[in-house]
């Protein structure tokens, strides 16, 4: 039993990493604008931003898994959120996320 799955065409690589180039070329840029404006954390939110962008990029065209059975595609998600769960956890036990209520 043959599955054939689509992938990506080498245009569509180039284009993907030239997409890639300007979201790190907008990373660099922020982290010079912060030097001069100190947007703190406005300019953080903006890189984890483009940093989960960049991320979803790479693991769903250069990891293929756009073109997998979506139980797969499931699989990663759950982990992925379970991931970023703990990473929030672990950083406000340290204190370095601090989350303030109303």
């Amino acid at each position: 039993m043959s599955e054939e799955h689509s992938h990506p065409t080498p245009a569509q690589y180039w284009k993907i990493a030239v997409v890639l180039a300007i979201l790190t070329a907008i990373e660099v840029a922020l982290f010079y604008i912060d030097q001069e404006l100190q947007l703190g954390f406005l300019n953080a939110a903006l890189l984890i931003s483009l940093a989960i962008a960049k991320f979803i990029i790479v693991v769903g065209w250069y990891m293929h898994l756009r073109f997998e059975n979506p139980l797969l595609n499931r699989f990663f998600t759950g982990g992925f959120i379970l991931a970023l769960s703990l990473y929030g956890i672990v950083l406000a036990a340290l204190g370095v996320l601090v989350i303030r209520g109303g």
